[in-house]
């Protein structure tokens, strides 16, 4: 089945919020304690976004869910360990975040360029404030750690 162009965008939304929980996840271990606490309330209320967008995609835009692509998860984390070795970790995990969502800001504007059915658009905003707030506070904490 063909997806519409309201479809697509959709699905650019629900796969860049994917792939920055999943980013997220993959590298706690490599966070610093101080930036995973105050980096987890964001990821864990997208998480909750996602679903509640996935679910409302399904019944007003009649779309299934999709696989996530796993070779492209992999390169994506190996890219950042090889550039850790090059810089400093912190700083490394928290440009390749703020790039996540530059990249999710970018699928937001585009969806927004379509006709959304009306339970999905306050989602959707929701969505683009707590991205907002997030690079803020990716912001933030770059700037922290430079300082040091």
């Amino acid at each position: 089945m063909f997806l519409d162009n309201r479809q697509v965008a959709m699905d650019s939304v629900l796969e860049a919020l994917a792939d920055s929980i999943d980013y997220f996840q993959d590298n706690l271990e490599r966070l610093r304690p101080s930036l995973r606490d105050a980096l987890k309330p964001y990821y864990a209320e997208r998480l909750k976004q996602m679903r509640t967008l996935q679910a409302l995609a399904r019944t007003h835009l009649k779309m299934l869910p999709r696989d996530a692509d796993v070779e492209r998860d992999d390169f994506l984390w190996l890219w950042s360990r090889l550039k850790s070795f090059v810089g400093n970790d912190s700083q490394v995990l928290i440009g390749e975040l703020l790039e996540q969502e530059r990249v999710l800001m970018q699928a937001l504007s585009t969806l927004f360029t379509h006709p959304l059915p009306e339970p999905i658009e306050p989602v959707i905003d929701e969505c683009m404030k707590a991205c907002r707030q997030l690079i803020r506070e990716l912001y933030n904490l770059q700037k922290q750690r430079t300082k040091r």
